[in-house]
């Protein structure tokens, strides 16, 4: 992190003009002096070095220059405030900038206001390169961003995996209870399922495993929890839905299943379903009654949902 003695700054800036030149110009740190108006007076060796000009392509440039068109409009106004504001003002923001090529760069800036030879305010600004800290930040949010996802969901599909799934159960269950509301669930199985992995491979299985659970989304309302609980085995969890509208609403899911064509062998594929609705008990017995009467289905023929 950037840490600068903004008090020992404004006594360089007061001593000799000679001393204070040669250390602002050798400093590591990227430093630039604007106007009133944001225009650069001055600018050090590692500020252009930084940006990829030279010092006379920037002095007396706008300093907004160095940021998107985007974002102009709002540094300038900040610029002007921090101008008139008061004279122990300090600011120090973190913002994303552009070198002469157009290539983005992070920095962290923090500014200071001493006064000039003419009484006005100028703005001194010393800037840090922290873009490949960001960078770095970036990448261990996508891998963790990764883990999570290989933790809490079923790579193929995209859905809960069991454990994450069952433990979602298991916290409707404690709504249910705690605001004596109601929940229904559903587990459907794919009907002779293993004679299509036989007849077309395991990968058009895997296909039609991510198009049925996508369909079955589709189908399902945006607060239903669709789960994989292992293989061609799924679990849907239904909040505030009673055993009637659970039974509508699975018995749609069964319907749009087997009227839609699946992966580019246009396979017609069926689904068998059985559904529970809570009763004070726990998730275990509930999904037992739920898998006794998927099993009911399939006995049936499939292709249908029982009620347990």
């Amino acid at each position: 992190m950037l840490d600068i003695n903004l008090e020992q700054v404004y006594q360089l800036f007061t001593r000799s003009k000679r001393n204070t030149e040669n250390i602002i110009q050798t400093a590591p740190l990227g430093i630039c002096v604007t106007s009133p108006d944001g225009y650069f007076e001055m600018v050090n060796s590692a500020y252009c070095q930084f940006y990829g000009y030279t010092e006379s392509e920037l002095i007396g440039k706008h300093f907004t220059q160095m940021v998107s068109p985007t974002y102009r409009d709002r540094l300038a106004a900040l610029h002007d405030e921090f101008i008139q504001g008061d004279s122990n003002q300090e600011l120090r923001q973190e913002w994303e900038v552009l070198n002469k090529k157009g290539e983005a760069r992070t920095i962290i800036a923090e500014a200071a206001r001493i006064e000039g030879d003419d009484g006005l305010p100028r703005k001194v600004t010393f800037i840090v390169d922290i873009t490949e800290r960001k960078q770095l930040e970036e990448r261990l949010k996508l891998a963790n961003e990764r883990l999570d996802q290989l933790a809490h969901r079923d790579e193929l599909t995209g859905l809960f995996n069991r454990r994450a799934g069952l433990k979602r159960l298991e916290e409707e269950l404690q709504r249910c209870q705690r605001y004596e509301s109601t929940l229904s669930i559903a587990i459907f199985d794919l009907d002779r399922f293993k004679t299509i992995n036989d007849t077309y491979g395991h990968g058009i299985g895997d296909d039609v495993l991510k198009e049925v659970t996508a369909l079955v989304s589709q189908t399902l309302r945006t607060t239903d929890i669709q789960v994989r609980l292992g293989g061609e085995e799924f679990l849907v969890i239904m909040p505030q839905v009673d055993i009637r509208a659970a039974q509508r609403a699975i018995e749609r899911v069964c319907n749009a299943v087997a009227s839609t064509p699946f992966t580019k062998q246009q396979l017609i594929v069926t689904v068998s379903a059985g559904i529970a609705c809570y009763v004070d008990t726990s998730n275990r017995c509930l999904l037992d009654r739920a898998d006794n009467a998927m099993y009911q289905a399939k006995e049936a023929g499939g292709n249908g949902a029982v009620t347990a």
